[in-house]
């Protein structure tokens, strides 16, 4: 019978063993979960099929079996994302600060691991090799709980990890798999304080929040990601288009798509029906202000529900807004502290937003898409904080250790 304690247990034990590992046993571990995972791609898709057929069935949103979905191509992506991350500096030992005192004493502050983290997420199997190659990295042991709509695909890729470790002489205690999806595993797992140092929920709202209420274990949250792209008077209005479309349609469906629209009542002017053209051959339903409803086809009146929705789909809000001052007051009233966006070719305009706006990410004429660890150079991220501790914005290496210190002595005692 499955034992989510005993899962735990294993954890412990093996975050000593990691914690010890050199950076060049780490980083050849790593490349052969990459090389696993490519040879053991067709099981892979084959155990993913299991997982869309149930989905559809159990009509989940089309959102959601996107994000589900395993190709070649996706695979290949995950494990190209493993061997940037075994590339990475070692991020376990690094002396950040070091200063002498009056005394004689050399204190110094020491990178080390967190010790057993916990990633309790939905529908990404992705995921499930992100999160483990990142603790891996940074010398930590992982509990994987993901949910029962992806249990197929993310046991397959447990199980080629798990061929990587063994083939190193690790045990498969560093990355655990929760393999009943049994709710009942989650709740005793938020208990486990004595085993677990942290845990990272990444999902809907509801699983966030049901974590972070009943988790007697230190929550990393991001409810979730309401995006806004603010379109300034002095913006290149081909670069404006771009964005949006790129944050909006390429993938509506994941936490750095863009949800709302602000724009200067400059470009409303000059530009509207550029927009609204753009939007409607991409086949985005739009919530408009009473001041551009009236621009789009088929538009509805937005509400303030809207202007604090996560749609996760073809839709977006659009509001005028008459300043810059207006743009950033409603930003900071909707925020949910993801990712902003501005597009500007007016340098003081943009520095004052980067200023004002202290969402975990602020971008000048570029897509909130780029919000992502992978994207950022992280080579992959473990989720994305919006609570400012102990991370915030995207977590890749660094986000999974801590720091102690060090006190270099020659026999000074205290008076």
């Amino acid at each position: 019978m499955f034992s989510i304690k005993q899962l735990a247990k294993q954890a412990k034990q093996a975050s000593l063993e990691i914690a010890s590992l050199s950076a060049e046993q780490k980083q050849k571990t790593l490349n052969d979960m990459a090389n696993a995972l490519r040879e053991n791609q067709n099981l892979i898709i084959e155990r993913n099929k299991i997982d869309l057929c149930n989905a559809k069935e159990n009509q989940l949103s089309d959102a959601m079996i996107d994000r589900l979905r395993l190709t070649p191509e996706r695979i290949e992506d995950i494990a190209q994302a493993i061997e940037q991350i075994a590339a990475q500096d070692e991020p376990v030992g690094k002396i950040k600060h070091a200063y002498q005192l009056a005394n004689g004493l050399n204190v110094q502050k020491m990178s080390i691991p967190l010790g057993v983290i916990a990633m309790i997420y939905e529908s990404r199997p992705n995921v499930t090799a992100d999160a483990a190659a990142l603790c891996f990295k940074a010398g930590n042991a992982i509990i994987l709980k993901g949910g029962k709509e992806a249990l197929q695909s993310n046991i397959a890729i447990g199980e080629a990890l798990h061929y990587a470790l063994n083939k190193n002489g690790i045990s498969k205690g560093a990355i655990g798999i929760v393999s009943d999806p049994d709710r009942k595993h989650m709740a005793e797992l938020l208990q486990l304080n004595q085993l677990v140092d942290l845990i990272i929920p990444r999902g809907g709202e509801s699983l966030i929040r049901y974590v972070s209420e009943n988790s007697r274990i230190p929550v990393i949250q991001h409810y979730k990601g309401v995006c806004h792209l603010y379109i300034d008077k002095d913006a290149d209005i081909n670069k404006a288009i771009d964005i949006l479309l790129n944050g909006k349609v390429q993938r509506p469906g994941v936490c750095n798509a863009l949800e709302t629209l602000l724009i200067h009542q400059d470009i409303v002017e000059k530009h509207i029906k550029e927009i609204a053209e753009a939007l409607e051959k991409n086949h985005v339903s739009i919530h408009a202000c009473e001041k551009t409803l009236s621009y789009f086809n088929k538009a509805k009146l937005a509400t303030d529900a809207d202007y604090d929705a996560e749609y996760l789909a073809l839709e977006i809000t659009i509001k005028q807004v008459d300043c810059f001052e207006e743009a950033v007051e409603h930003i900071l009233k909707y925020s949910s502290d993801h990712t902003e966006v501005i597009v500007t070719e007016n340098k003081n305009t943009a520095d004052q937003f980067v200023k004002q706006i202290n969402s975990s990410v602020v971008m000048v004429n570029a897509s909130s898409r780029f919000s992502d660890g992978g994207q950022l150079g992280l080579g992959a991220e473990i989720g994305i904080s919006t609570s400012k501790l102990h991370a915030y914005g995207p977590m890749g290496v660094e986000s999974l250790t801590t720091e102690k210190f060090v006190v270099l002595g020659e026999g000074q005692v205290r008076e």
